[in-house]
């Protein structure tokens, strides 16, 4: 017969679920602040009367976005970004980790490829010299451009080279017994057994990307080439009175720039949003077993 709980158990339970409500507010509130604000009018922002519903209820900040043209092509822009840097850079990330991640007698000089990653990492030559080189490989206005200029991210090779530090070596010689080689042991086995690093390092590069508008300003000279970020970014410091008509103009009056912010934040959190949940399940696996140093 299973006894009852404990008195203290059952406090510790609910001190538990108490606790875990307050943190679940304290991530959701922010969002909902953002989207209240967003959807409320110019006066009531600027009285600062906006708390935990929106005050004055309107839809012109998104029907500012969205009824731009441009919107959409920025939109497909950073989803082609996105899908070729997160590919770019996870293949990237797995044909160095997989060497790296082998020991000294298999690969002697690995110490000196590591600690070049690990330089490049703390220190880069600056904004001119990276502009330069992506001026003479003419990946200017160029989606390529967007996804090879953020380079190599070394915080993700070293989370999966510890990940694969971490499996057991008896798989490599197991494959070797059977015929196989170093490409067969990494696709055949380590990548499947390396799911949760993948979806890990997956994430933090495809929301990396997402989010990224500065490449945008400095890579793209002409406005249908920006990504999303760029895009909304400019939009509301460059609002262009001269080229608007009457009815565009007393629409821009009755904006705010608060509430205009607001609505770009909280349309670029949607697709995160949507992929963060098929991701999550593997976030706490891929970051523990990454972060053991073998």
């Amino acid at each position: 017969m299973i006894e009852n709980k404990s008195l203290g158990s059952k406090i510790f339970d609910v001190l538990n679920v108490v606790f875990l409500v307050i943190v679940m507010l304290i991530c959701i509130m922010p969002v909902w602040y953002v989207l209240c604000v967003s959807l409320s009018s110019r006066e009531a922002v600027n009285a600062g009367k906006v708390a935990f519903w929106p005050v004055g209820f309107n839809l012109l900040s998104y029907q500012k976005i969205l009824g731009e043209g441009e919107f959409f092509g920025s939109f497909l822009i950073s989803i082609k970004r996105v899908v070729l840097g997160t590919a770019v850079s996870m293949v990237c990330v797995l044909m160095a980790a997989f060497p790296l991640s082998r020991t000294k007698k298999q690969f002697p000089h690995k110490g000196i490829f590591m600690w070049i990653l690990v330089f490049c990492m703390l220190f880069n030559g600056g904004t001119v010299p990276w502009y330069i080189t992506m001026r003479n490989y003419h990946l200017m206005d160029s989606i390529w451009g967007l996804v090879l200029g953020t380079g190599l991210q070394v915080f993700n090779v070293i989370l999966a080279v510890n990940f694969f530090k971490n499996l057991p070596s008896e798989l490599e010689e197991a494959c070797f017994i059977d015929g196989g080689g170093p490409w067969r042991n990494l696709i055949s086995i380590y990548i499947p057994l390396a799911k949760p690093m993948v979806a890990t390092i997956a994430l933090f590069t495809m929301v990396m990307y997402w989010n990224e508008f500065f490449q945008g300003m400095v890579l793209s000279t002409r406005q249908s080439s920006y990504p999303l970020q760029t895009y909304i970014q400019q939009m509301a410091v460059t609002l262009d009175y001269s080229t608007m008509s009457v009815e565009q103009i007393a629409q821009a009056m009755k904006l705010n720039n608060l509430s205009l912010d607001s609505a770009k934040i909280f349309i670029a959190m949607i697709p995160v949003l949507i992929v963060y949940p098929f991701l999550q399940r593997y976030f706490v696996d891929g970051i523990t077993l990454g972060s053991v140093k073998g």
